[in-house]
């Protein structure tokens, strides 16, 4: 397929988005204390990534709702194999002998040198949870012929976020014991309940650029669910395919087709 200049801005972005969030994972971040215990303890912390996710969300729901599922699997495959790519050399920039005067040997290694755990859980939560949101946004535009765009970017991110943000904090923290099994689920808890609720209140924003993404590529793919591989590419995959009358009736009269007023 044809890759215009702004889905490839698309993908620097998702990928600049996913590498740094992992990069800065390991960090815990207290939101507020509660006057009673959650999931043994008062403080209620997430892991101080979830500062990525307005801008990551945005950009997985744009990825499956305009240009299809094979565009967002490529992409969902493309960002893994940057992720482990960045692993590997920061695993060979630590490994390399600093010179005699430099001192930030440890802290160099302490933020760049993640946990095989942490790493597991982030790839695991990826790849998992990007293909469920996908999946979700799929079937979901299909039974509703295109319709209430809300719902399915809503829908999607409970059960995308919620695999993710289980898998992630369970391995990475849990499992690791890094937080502790009490701190990882309330983390894993308030992620998602965060993300969910960021995703209610944001989509407005995401009608808008879901709608100005339609008008100006002049395409709205309809995927047909058998066609929910995760392994592949950026191939055709078989029963994608792009809806021409909607498509035509995008370009003619600009209304996108984003359901904003279903």
């Amino acid at each position: 397929m044809n890759f215009s200049g702004r889905l490839v801005i698309i993908i620097a972005l998702a990928i600049s988005v996913l590498l740094v969030s992992n990069i800065i994972a390991s960090k815990a971040l207290a939101l507020f204390e509660l006057p009673f215990e959650f999931l043994g303890g008062s403080l209620v912390v997430v892991s101080v990534s979830v500062i990525c996710f307005p801008i990551g969300y945005i950009i997985s729901d744009v990825l499956t709702e305009v240009y299809g599922f094979r565009v967002a699997r490529g992409v969902i495959w493309l960002g893994f194999v940057c992720n482990l790519l960045m692993v590997i050399l920061f695993w060979v920039a630590i490994s390399i002998p600093s010179a005699p005067f430099y001192e930030d040997q440890d802290a160099y290694s302490a933020i760049l040198g993640s946990t095989g755990w942490l790493l597991l859980g982030s790839f695991a939560a990826y790849i998992i949870g990007e293909f469920s949101n996908a999946t979700v946004m799929v079937i979901l535009k299909n039974k509703t012929q295109g319709r209430h765009l809300w719902l399915r970017t809503i829908s999607s991110t409970v059960v995308g976020q919620g695999i993710d943000s289980l898998l992630f904090y369970a391995i990475a923290f849990g499992v690791s014991g890094l937080w502790g099994w009490s701190a990882a689920m309330n983390g894993a808890v308030t992620a998602w309940i965060v993300k969910s609720l960021y995703e209610a209140a944001a989509t407005p924003i995401t009608y808008w650029v879901v709608g100005w993404l339609k008008r100006t590529e002049r395409m709205d793919i309809y995927d047909a669910p058998g066609s929910l591989n995760p392994f592949g590419i950026f191939g055709e995959g078989e029963g994608a395919s792009v809806n021409a009358a909607r498509a035509q009736r995008t370009a003619n009269t600009g209304a996108g087709n984003t359901g904003a007023g279903n």
